[in-house]
């Protein structure tokens, strides 16, 4: 347990999670102050589309090597 502990709390501190992290408060603040601009919001939304997309293709590539399933190589 403490194994998995301390691995979910390395892949946090990836400078990707870092940055992700950093730019969803950020956000956050700007949305309570009401003072999100336009360029802040492109880049955010890039940055979360990035994140989440990278993150869904690591899931994608562990199922596929999940034991006892076939490899077709698509």
């Amino acid at each position: 347990m403490n194994e998995y502990i301390f691995k979910r709390l390395g892949n946090l501190l990836s400078v990707k999670s870092l940055v992700t992290l950093t730019l969803t408060a950020v956000f956050a603040v700007m949305a309570l102050h009401q003072t999100i601009s336009q360029d802040f919001m492109t880049v955010y939304t890039v940055v979360i589309a990035f994140y989440f997309g990278s993150q869904s293709q690591k899931l994608q590539e562990a199922i596929h090597r999940l034991p006892g399933q076939e490899q077709d190589g698509t």
